[in-house]
């Protein structure tokens, strides 16, 4: 379709790629465009470079997109030095200008979304390669997830650029998703819509456009909810691409290392769901096996309480249970499949007492101080005759001592470093029966995980 435009002087009308419309409607601030933060309902990002000749057809489009929509909208345009006019032309054409201070696709994109002030960001690039009208899919579906990825590679989507580009591209996103464990098949794409809050206080360190599939992993990470929705990728308007594919390789395989390390550590909101079907023979075992008898000791409990719950597959698989956690992403992560839960600590916790008929704490005590107040909220919110379900190392046998310390060298992300507390069970056999309990069972792990069925008596009650 033709995109007329007014004012363009000696160089007239120019031809709009497919899925491009509207006009420039002169110079002042686009309709649905609003100064004032408070009133924005959506900052469109978008990193520049010497690219006024797309800009004279994207900004008027994006101007129009908003105004179907009723979307009140700025425009920030990421200026990377550019000796065209291009900052010029935004700014004519209303969109806020931001010179880059450093280098590099990553900088401009963290430089933009921190200029950002809307509730959601869209980011998307200057070239014409991402279709404006494909925003109002983005915009529709922003209620579903936390990031919205337009997607050239599920079913639906598609990308009309060169046969080598499209390899390069579908096998750099193939071996990121398979080493980062990722469900998702775009992690490249720049053209994304993101709540404000997702993205606010995350660390990004990429320079290039390996921040792409660093933003998108860093918030999987941090258990927000990530989406796919199929877009046709065009090729770019005018100009030429600013990749060079030597440094765009090398930049993107030392993000994969960085990233493996933290899909591999703690701080993933999904470690424990993945562990237990992880790759690791060992891990693997240990998760499904603690699984086995944690379950087996819990479920005749009506009103269960898992402590310290992560995301691990026991509190998935009890579904009535209330699930208690004092990491906000891991309680992010499980919320869409278990709504059950609650953020707080383990030496307050926020219920009644008598509250449940089983306590479920796994894995938990070895990584807190030992104080009173640890068995004792346990014992609280425990029914009189209700069970307990307490599972930690036994330091008392030298092979768990072993398997720790080969655990902190497969796995240096993982919990080994953070065990600050070590029980063994002829101590912590006492420690209950001090408070009132009778252990009826005690299982092992790998025969160095204890898990203890402990009921408690109908006298016990909270250390004073």
């Amino acid at each position: 379709m033709t995109l007329r435009r007014r004012g363009s002087g000696a160089r007239g009308a120019r031809r709009a790629p497919a899925g491009f419309e509207g006009g420039t409607g002169g110079r002042g601030l686009p309709p649905g465009t609003v100064t004032d933060p408070a009133a924005l309902d959506l900052s469109i990002v978008i990193p520049a470079w010497n690219e006024r000749a797309n800009l004279e057809l994207l900004l008027p489009a994006l101007r129009q997109v908003c105004e179907d929509l009723g979307v009140r909208a700025e425009v920030v345009v990421v200026d990377g030095g550019s000796g065209d006019g291009t900052a010029e032309l935004a700014r004519r054409l209303g969109a806020r200008v931001v010179p880059q201070a450093a280098r590099g696709y990553g900088a401009a994109l963290r430089e933009g979304l921190a200029a950002s002030r809307a509730p959601f960001v869209a980011t998307m690039d200057a070239d014409l390669s991402h279709r404006p009208v494909f925003l109002g899919d983005l915009w529709k579906c922003r209620g579903e997830a936390d990031v919205l990825i337009a997607s050239r590679y599920v079913p639906g989507g598609d990308s009309q650029t060169h046969w080598m580009r499209r390899l390069l591209s579908r096998v750099l996103n193939q071996i990121y998703a398979r080493a980062l464990a990722l469900p998702l098949r775009d992690l490249s794409s720049g053209f994304r819509m993101y709540r404000r809050g997702a993205i606010a206080e995350l660390p990004l360190a990429a320079r290039d456009f390996d921040i792409l599939p660093e933003i998108v992993t860093r918030l999987y990470a941090e258990g927000y909810a990530v989406r796919e929705v199929p877009f046709r990728f065009l090729s770019r308007g005018s100009g030429r691409s600013h990749v060079r594919l030597l440094r765009f390789a090398w930049s993107y395989l030392r993000t994969l290392a960085r990233l493996w390390r933290l899909r591999n550590s703690i701080d993933s909101a999904d470690y424990d769901a993945r562990a237990f079907d992880s790759a690791i023979p060992l891990q693997r075992y240990w998760q499904r096996a603690r699984h086995r008898i944690v379950l087996g000791f819990a479920r005749e409990g009506r009103a269960v309480l898992d402590i310290g719950c992560g995301s691990s597959r026991i509190i998935q698989d009890l579904p009535r249970a209330v699930g208690l956690d004092i990491q906000q992403r891991k309680l992010r992560y499980l919320r869409p499949a278990h709504p059950r839960l609650a953020r707080a600590s383990l030496d307050r916790l926020p219920f009644r007492g008598g509250a449940f008929d089983a306590v479920i704490c796994s894995e938990v005590i070895e990584h807190v101080p030992d104080t009173p107040e640890v068995l004792g909220e346990m014992t609280r919110v425990l029914r009189p005759g209700g069970t307990l379900v307490l599972g930690t190392p036994d330091y008392g046998r030298r092979l768990w001592r072993v398997i720790e310390w080969v655990y902190g060298k497969v796995v240096p992300g993982g919990y080994a470093h953070e065990h600050i507390t070590h029980f063994t069970r002829r101590g912590l056999t006492a420690r209950l029966a001090a408070l009132g309990y009778r252990t009826v069972d005690c299982r092992y792990v790998g025969f160095c995980e204890m898990i203890f069925d402990a009921r408690r008596g109908a006298g016990a009650g909270a250390p004073r």
